[in-house]
């Protein structure tokens, strides 16, 4: 198509560089472009600068979730600072039940379902969200405290799809916060109470940065992109591994683990889980599921029992989330 791959005319060189680079491919003039809006100073700046590098291509979206007394008022605070500059604002507004357990979990993928739905069905297919330096620093500490593998490790990834036409931009993971409140200051900003909630594992991340200055954020930042280089050329050479060393049986799963490093054993035990399943374990416990079998002892994760032995046998020990499939014959295989 004409027009795709052409830089958009007059745009700063530094936020379209960088939403490229996390593309892998240069920002066009036919791309639309949705910019996850709070209120806060991180997404107020980043709106800032997505309007200035992309007049015309740009929409505002902010998200009520109702969790608090003031975010109506915070949705419309944006909205009239986008009407009175000419940038195309919407409010999604969840509704459904209350949020009982694990509440930021729960408003986090609500909040990402309402914006690539919004995002689908509107014809715009990158969303933007301002997540930073002082972020991705956190996010490392964080999952090193979890016992974290190389995927939790590589922290906030700059770029995902979400399906339907749309994907998942972070261009501002290399900036620092303190960086993006100057570029707000133009604007009226929101604070979210939430940010300083000790019942959050984030705030006590926060606050060990704030007070150990022998912890640099930016190189924490940096760790976290090389980790997640690593975790791609893992995920490459897992991939190869699931075509060669997997085969179906039945609705079971039979893994050939013997000689393969130990992050691509890990890695294969956690897709087959996740094929059986319909679940995503976590890293650290999948490689003591692979300690447990690899000793040729019989272990559980996530409902899919283990066996050991020469080759791995893999089963649902119970009824697998709804969606989830009986696993389909790997790539690579022939007719049994």
């Amino acid at each position: 198509m004409p027009g795709v791959n052409a830089p958009a005319p007059n745009a700063p060189p530094d936020l379209i560089a960088d939403i490229a680079a996390a593309l892998g491919r240069p920002v066009g003039a036919a791309d639309r472009v949705a910019v996850a809006v709070s209120g806060g100073a991180d997404s107020v700046a980043l709106l800032a600068l997505a309007a200035d590098a992309l007049p015309g291509q740009v929409t505002a979206l902010t998200v009520d979730h109702r969790l608090r007394a003031g975010s109506a008022a915070e949705a419309a605070a944006v909205a009239a600072q986008c009407a009175q500059r000419g940038i195309p604002h919407e409010t999604l507004v969840r509704d459904g039940p209350a949020f009982t357990a694990n509440i930021q979990a729960q408003a986090r993928a609500a909040r990402y379902a309402l914006l690539a739905d919004w995002c689908a069905n509107h014809g715009h297919n990158l969303l933007l969200t301002a997540h930073h330096a002082d972020d991705q620093a956190e996010t490392l500490l964080m999952r090193l405290n979890r016992a974290s593998a190389s995927d939790g490790l590589a922290g906030i990834r700059a770029c995902r799809p979400l399906g339907r036409g749309v994907t998942l931009v972070r261009p501002l993971l290399a900036r620092r916060k303190a960086d993006l409140a100057a570029i707000a200051s133009g604007w009226q900003t929101a604070d979210d109470p939430s940010n300083r909630d000790p019942r959050h594992d984030r705030t006590y991340a926060r606050a060990l940065l704030a007070q150990t200055p022998a912890l640099d954020v930016t190189a924490l930042a940096q760790s976290a992109a090389h980790l997640a280089a690593d975790a791609d050329a893992l995920a490459w050479a897992a991939d190869l591994a699931w075509q060669s060393r997997v085969r179906p049986d039945g609705d079971a799963l039979l893994v050939d683990a013997a000689g393969l490093p130990q992050a691509i054993t890990n890695r294969v035990l956690a897709r087959a889980i996740r094929e059986l399943s319909g679940r995503q374990p976590r890293g650290s416990d999948v490689a003591r599921l692979a300690q447990r079998i690899g000793a040729g002892k019989s272990s559980t994760l996530a409902g899919v029992g283990a066996r050991g032995g020469s080759i791995w046998r893999l089963f649902v020990t119970r009824a697998p989330q709804s969606g989830s499939k009986t696993p389909a014959k790997p790539p690579g295989f022939g007719a049994e």
